[in-house]
């Protein structure tokens, strides 16, 4: 019962806002911050994001936003953040994860790697669907965001190549007790779905609470 009600509290329109901006942003929010974005006054924000704390759904913590410390600082800021746990709700109850965890046991066991990556870059190009490779980082970003990798640009100042990274990996829990298997059959889907010859490319570079795959333009090729 507790991820139903953790999910409903995300029914008030307001409130589903605030946690889906402090989502986004992947660092620390402020009350104020989250209040701009939101469209709403300081204090509903507060209230709506303590609630969806109470509920499970974000983290909250203290620190000064100022970046100053020592007399005169100011007062520590409340902040939040997204919960790491995952909340879903299956009626009647399933348990998928377990039968993916068995059965990505059995397939590191047997050395099934190759034939688990060549069918996961199979499904890739099948949900493409036989379209041409996406155009560019652009395109790809709202492929990945339809696919919920919750894709974002990495500043890496200027000059510097673009490269998309991910938040959010929809595999993490199978993931994180097969690493490798799985991060290697999620680069093979993603090399599908994006398409190999395009002017994007994939690779790894893990990062620890991001997806193991970026994505970057293609070598001598324009975006």
């Amino acid at each position: 019962m507790k991820d139903i009600d953790a999910i409903a509290a995300l029914q008030d329109p307001v409130r589903r806002r605030l946690y889906e901006y402090v989502a986004a942003q992947g660092r620390e929010v402020g009350r104020n911050e989250a209040a701009e974005a939101a469209g709403v006054a300081r204090t509903l924000a507060a209230h709506h994001l303590d609630r969806l704390t109470e509920a499970g759904l974000l983290v909250s913590g203290s620190r000064r936003l100022t970046g100053r410390t020592g007399p005169g600082a100011g007062r520590p800021a409340k902040v939040y953040t997204r919960a790491p746990a995952e909340r879903s709700v299956s009626l009647p109850a399933r348990d998928y994860r377990t039968a993916a965890e068995l059965l990505a046991e059995a397939a590191e066991e047997a050395g099934l790697d190759a034939g688990l990556c060549a069918a996961a870059r199979r499904r890739g190009e099948a949900l493409r669907g036989g379209a041409p490779p996406v155009g560019g980082l652009d395109e790809a970003r709202e492929v990945l965001a339809g696919r919920g990798y919750e894709p974002h640009e990495e500043d890496a100042g200027d000059g510097a190549a673009r490269t998309v990274r991910m938040r959010n990996c929809p595999f993490h829990a199978v993931a994180e007790r097969f690493p490798p298997l799985v991060c290697g059959m999620n680069l093979a889907l993603l090399e599908g779905l994006l398409g190999a010859d395009g002017p994007v490319r994939t690779r790894m570079d893990a990062r620890p609470g991001e997806c193991c795959v970026v994505v970057e333009a293609s070598k001598n090729k324009d975006d």
